[in-house]
């Protein structure tokens, strides 16, 4: 093993965790932040650390047009290059590649597309977004896939799970073992059991450091992406690590946690931020509503956010409707910092073996909603 993953504690399906890699440890259940073209967008790394963030995500597809996975190498790799020492997970690019449907083919082989920059012609291939992976130094490398738009028909999914089970095989084959370093397969499928299980099994025989499970939040209702996570979820080796890609909302997350998922990953809080969105403990707030114009009450009476400390409604909602970068700087950071605190709640909990307790008041505080000042 070329990564350690120890369970520490569970609560019914919900795992407590620890993720040990050459770049330093990870705490399970984790949360993270999306850098996907090396930075997390409106944030240094020392406000990305001090948000509780110890492991962030960049992606092949993004870094190979873009400054060039070759040149990151010759810059010391991806570590160095943004200034980040913690670890670092890089997406496949097959999600990126597979959205542009009118600039690229699918084969056997791989995928030969255009670049959305420059319409320059490129390939990517598992041998090659393996080899990129391996020169931007990602501590976790994924394998490449497929990952087809919901809803589809069977013959659509299994044809593409398929081939990303054989893409994944010679992606596992690429992979250059190290002390510290993994690799994780991503389990494909769509939202039909029998496909998820099919890939499940697939993925296992092959051999991963890690396993993920690609293709959901991709439109489908809330309720069938955990009808999924219920059957793929307990098919995937329970002595390694669980990630469902992409998800989500804190709503998503706390139920994922529930069956058994350990990292997640999403532009949501970052996006957000940047959009005046706000995630708190009594849901989501648009500081660009008129309503907190005059409202000298902080963000959230329950986060200690240290980017918010004494800041207050009304002149976050000035930032944003002055179009000032700070509001969005401001609202990033704090949207991490809660996604964070989120997850340190749930580890808590499931170490305490109350996670079904912890999870009910944290549905129940996203209930009660937002309340204006009198």
């Amino acid at each position: 093993m070329t990564l350690r993953f120890d369970v520490l504690a569970t609560c019914g399906n919900a795992r407590r965790g620890r993720l040990h890699t050459a770049h330093g440890s990870v705490e399970t259940p984790a949360f993270m932040a999306v850098g996907t073209a090396a930075t997390v967008k409106a944030m240094t790394m020392d406000a990305v650390r001090s948000t509780g963030t110890e492991i962030i995500l960049g992606n092949t597809y993004h870094l190979m047009l873009r400054p060039s996975a070759e040149r990151v190498a010759a810059l010391g790799g991806l570590h160095k290059f943004c200034g980040w020492e913690g670890p670092i997970l890089t997406d496949s690019g097959g999600f990126q590649v597979m959205s542009l449907a009118n600039l690229r083919e699918i084969s056997e082989q791989g995928v030969t597309f255009r670049s959305h920059i420059d319409g320059t012609p490129h390939e990517l291939s598992p041998e090659r977004a393996t080899e990129i992976q391996h020169l931007l130094d990602a501590t976790i490398t994924m394998a490449f896939d497929e990952c087809p738009a919901l809803p589809a028909s069977f013959e659509t999914l299994q044809n593409s799970m398929r081939l990303s089970m054989r893409w994944a095989e010679r992606s596992r084959k690429a992979f250059i073992a190290r002390e510290g370093y993994g690799q994780f397969g991503i389990a494909q499928g769509g939202t039909d059991p029998d496909l998820r299980l099919e890939s499940a099994r697939a993925l296992r025989q092959i051999g991963f450091e890690g396993y993920a499970i690609g293709g959901l939040a991709v439109g489908e209702p809330q309720s069938e992406m955990f009808a999924t996570l219920d059957v793929v979820a307990p098919a995937l080796p329970e002595d390694r690590p669980r990630y469902l890609m992409g998800v989500g909302t804190p709503i998503d997350l706390i139920g994922a946690v529930a069956r058994g998922i350990d990292m997640f990953d999403c532009v949501m809080p970052t996006r957000s931020g940047r959009t005046a969105q706000a995630f708190t403990s009594r849901g989501p707030v648009c500081l660009r509503n008129a309503r907190h114009k005059d409202d000298p009450r902080p963000l959230d009476d329950e986060c200690v956010c240290p980017a918010l400390n004494g800041i207050s409604r009304a002149y976050l909602h000035h930032l944003i409707r002055s179009k000032e970068i700070l509001g969005a700087m401001l609202l990033t950071w704090h949207n991490l910092y809660f996604y964070q605190y989120l997850m340190r709640r749930l580890r808590e909990a499931v170490a305490a073996g109350r996670f079904a307790d912890e999870a009910a008041l944290l549905h129940e505080g996203f209930a009660r909603g937002d309340i204006p000042a009198l």
